[in-house]
């Protein structure tokens, strides 16, 4: 496969921004502490990845998709913690 510099660039930023969100998510699977948790800005933040997601989509942008897929399910997930234990 033949992946230009542009494109790891790509995969790079993805990975590294996907994977820093992981601890606050896994935190906050584990203790259903959602007190420190803005209800407005991880809405709007769920909104904007699901755009991105949208987005990569549309571009066939792949390092884009799958950052954002990844992304907005953990963002879902924590939404719905914060909508239900809030």
């Amino acid at each position: 496969m033949n992946v230009s510099l542009p494109e790891w660039i790509g995969y790079g930023a993805a990975t590294l921004t996907t994977v820093s969100f992981v601890p606050q998510a896994w935190l906050t699977f584990r203790t259903r502490d959602v007190r420190g948790i803005s209800l407005g800005m991880y809405g709007a933040f769920t909104i904007g990845v699901g755009l991105w997601l949208a987005y990569g989509l549309l571009l066939g942008a792949w390092p884009i998709v799958a950052a954002n897929a990844v992304t907005l399910a953990l963002a879902l997930a924590i939404l719905g913690m914060k909508l239900r234990y809030r």
